[in-house]
């Protein structure tokens, strides 16, 4: 039986297709649904249940408290840990756990699409040079959907108390034993203004940041950051230029703003401009 977590905070706009999508996969056995529902104020819990998930409702919002709830009622593996916010592609668990049943890989990703519809240039912009990056080729990271072998679930007790869970999650296996599934695919909604591309990489550089400080005590090593990689993607494709300078600053900016924010903590960072409408079921497949 596969089991799949998903930590849940506030996602009642989007996680019923989240559910929808989960039901209707084709070619896999049961599945294992335990939504962990945190620090919820809205209908997340009625949704969660009214889907045929098994619920854990916990009243303190935090990512990794929820994936750890969660995984203590999960019942089965291989263990796939999901985003509310996303809708796996028809066949995307089958895909990932034929995958992993090849022995070879210990942890699996599905292969993503950005959706930047109706999103502002400097928006498109960011996300033509960032979709090239080559740690988007290699890491388990900035799909919302890692699936875990018994055998890799086991390299960690529980997800430290950071932000950075997906990053914390790859650091835990060599390139040798992670990779992309070509059959399953997700769809990855992009902030809808630039502002709010910002406040997310603000967020995600604070949550590296606090990962790789925290590193020895949680036993991992983090890859290291590569600076240059959007400057040998634009060397590659001359028709990036125009995008690089929007992608330029934007770093920069995001930059100079974690510098500057306070300490991260445990609780939810996210998107808000990507949840004010649900995602349609079976958007994965476009």
């Amino acid at each position: 039986m596969v089991s799949v977590v998903i930590a849940a905070h506030n996602e009642e706009a989007v996680l019923g297709a989240c559910l929808d999508s989960l039901r209707n996969q084709v070619a896999v056995g049961p599945i294992d649904i335990v939504v962990s529902a945190n620090g919820c104020t809205d209908g997340t819990a009625r949704v969660a249940r009214e889907g045929g998930a098994r619920v854990v409702e916990r009243p303190e919002p935090g990512k990794a408290g929820a994936l750890n709830a969660g995984d203590a009622i999960a019942r089965g593996y291989p263990r796939i840990y999901l985003d509310a916010d996303i809708v796996p592609s028809p066949g995307a668990v089958d895909a990932l756990v034929s995958e992993l049943e090849l022995g070879q890989a210990l942890a699996v990703v599905p292969r993503r699409r950005l959706d930047t519809t109706a999103r502002p240039w400097p928006v498109k912009a960011y996300f033509a040079v960032n979709e090239r990056l080559p740690a988007f080729r290699d890491g388990l990271f900035g799909r919302g959907m890692i699936a875990l072998s018994a055998e890799g679930r086991a390299r960690f007790a529980q997800f430290p108390p950071l932000i950075a869970d997906d990053l914390f999650l790859d650091a835990q296996f060599s390139s040798a034993e992670k990779c992309e599934a070509s059959g399953a695919m997700v769809v990855v909604e992009t902030p809808r203004t630039t502002r709010d591309l910002v406040r997310r990489l603000v967020r995600v550089r604070r949550g590296n940041a606090e990962l790789r400080d925290a590193s020895a005590q949680v036993g991992v090593r983090v890859r290291d950051a590569d600076r240059t990689a959007w400057l040998r993607e634009v060397a590659r494709d001359p028709r990036l230029l125009p995008a690089a300078v929007p992608y330029v600053v934007i770093t920069v900016v995001a930059a100079v703003l974690a510098r500057r924010a306070s300490r991260p903590t445990a609780a939810w960072g996210r998107d808000e401009s990507t949840r004010v409408q649900a995602v349609a079921p079976g958007a994965g497949t476009r």
